[in-house]
């Protein structure tokens, strides 16, 4: 990592060691450690509920710290996930040292580190969500040659008391500055924590979705990252929302990261956009634009998509953002800078390289490469998601995609170059997705095959997944409460906090 990189890092313990993160050796965080007096360090895991758990250690020796960063700690796993027996419920929680970073919060210096699960005969923990990611991805790597990466845009409301001064017309957010956007500040300070932490945050603004009633205010807003490899987009989202809960506390107000907070209000997605790259290269455009391996990613996103939302719609008001003829998606297609489609393609940088020439006629610029930024972004998963499992279902169907036959043939035929909301003569001759928990379930269980085949998800995690969904007992959900604004009301209420 080149010296100025190292001086821009937001993250304290790059500063100090002078490296990249993927260089931090056990020895380095002892020297942070000491040399920053860090009196607690906390390990942190996400276990089955998708939250991120915590398991603090207050140092008192240089041995002790030696022999926790490279021994880890024991945990009762049963406790952690339903598929672990009490009668044999030990697992290991190891440190990744990558993963470090001060804890922003705790008025006693604490460090945090995130970890994987072990079993007690040292194998990762088969149906850890942090291992079926890597099984995932590996698998993806060693069939294309190719690294998936990913980033996720993290919508969510924050919800405090009214004020009657510089207020934004109902739904009218998008990218409002304070004095109008009222916690921008909460959001600027979300960012500086995430980025100290870790998490390589592309930018973050005021959403559409903003509305009071006569007491509160609802103001939505969004986080976006930047791509990395899929794993660590992973850790980025987990860290993005405790923060962001943690700054919920601080403040003394709401934050939702749910799907829908009000009715006929703009819901919160989480929508992830994903490339594969090849020794350093974005193999999504080339000078002719959207390249065949995009296209086969596509083909296999599309058609895995109902079974996806299994990982990525996981409660019933989920299916309350679902619903034709607004801005989330119902049907299976794709098409360029088209937010109405599934699976969209965002406007890229081929060929624009004179724009800066054209705003700044008076400056000086070497020569211009347009940025290899291409993209492709799925659009239906919100806050509600697995964030893991919903990055490996994707991950998997990006390599079902480039192993698809015809997969290029099949993406060209779901492709859609107008608003499907606006033409029911488009709308009408494409396939939706599942419309309830019930029904996702069911389209999992339909593709499972694709899932299970190479162990990345086994039979009992999907038959759990399944289980889960179809307990809602939401099938025809949306239809038996239209227009009910008070039964609507309390569905959202009893899910407005989340995964």
């Amino acid at each position: 990592m080149r010296e100025e990189n190292i001086a821009l890092n937001p993250n304290e313990l790059v500063q100090f060691l002078g490296k990249p993160s993927s260089g931090f050796q056990r020895d380095d965080i002892i020297e942070f450690i000491v040399a920053k007096s860090i009196e607690i360090v906390n390990f942190r895991y996400v276990a089955e509920d998708g939250k991120l758990k915590a398991l603090s250690f207050i140092i008192h020796s240089k041995e002790q710290l030696e022999e926790l960063l490279t021994y880890g700690e024991r945990v009762d796993g049963s406790s952690l996930f339903s598929f672990i027996d009490a009668g044999s419920s030990d697992l290991y929680v190891i440190p990744r040292y990558s993963t470090a970073f001060v804890n922003p919060f705790s008025e006693i210096p604490s460090l945090e580190i995130l970890c994987s699960f072990f079993t007690n005969d040292g194998s990762p923990l088969d149906n850890s969500p942090e291992n079926i990611l890597k099984k995932a991805h590996r698998l993806f790597s060693a069939r294309t040659g190719m690294v998936f990466k990913a980033l996720g845009e993290l919508e969510y409301y924050v919800n405090a008391p009214r004020e009657y001064i510089f207020e934004v017309p109902d739904q009218k957010g998008y990218h409002s500055s304070a004095p109008h956007s009222k916690w921008e500040q909460l959001r600027k300070e979300a960012i500086q924590m995430i980025a100290k932490a870790g998490g390589k945050v592309k930018y973050a603004h005021n959403e559409v979705g903003d509305f009071f009633s006569e007491t509160e205010l609802f103001e939505q807003h969004e986080i976006e990252f930047l791509p990395t490899e899929i794993e660590d987009a992973a850790d980025h989202l987990v860290i993005a929302k405790w923060i962001l809960r943690m700054l919920a506390y601080k403040y003394d107000v709401e934050i939702s990261f749910a799907p829908k907070i009000s009715e006929g209000q703009a819901g919160s997605g989480l929508h992830i956009h994903m490339l594969a790259e090849a020794d350093g290269k974005n193999m999504m455009a080339d000078e002719n634009g959207l390249t065949d391996i995009a296209k086969k990613i596509i083909a296999g996103i599309l058609d895995l998509s109902p079974a996806i939302t299994a990982f990525g719609n996981t409660i019933p008001t989920s299916y309350l953002r679902l619903v034709p003829d607004q801005e989330a998606p119902t049907s299976i297609c794709w098409g360029d800078r088209n937010r109405s489609v599934l699976v969209r393609v965002p406007l890229g940088w081929l060929g624009n390289n004179d724009m800066i020439k054209l705003a700044n006629p008076s400056a000086s610029f070497p020569e211009l490469i347009a940025p290899d930024r291409q993209t492709v972004e799925y659009r239906a998963a919100d806050g509600s998601a697995d964030i893991h499992s919903l990055l490996s279902g994707l991950t998997l169907a990006a390599l079902h995609g480039l192993e698809m036959k015809d997969g290029v043939k099949f993406a060209d035929s779901l492709y859609v170059n107008v608003d499907i909301h606006k033409n029911k003569k488009s709308y009408g001759k494409l396939n939706q997705l599942p419309d309830s928990c019930y029904n996702s379930a069911m389209a999992l269980d339909n593709l499972r095959s694709v899932f299970e085949k190479d162990g990345v998800f086994s039979a009992g995690m999907l038959d759990s997944i399944i289980k889960n969904l179809k307990a809602y007992n939401d099938e025809n959900l949306s239809e038996l409460i239209f227009g009910k604004k008070e039964e609507i009301q309390e569905l959202v209420l009893k899910y407005i906090h989340i995964k």
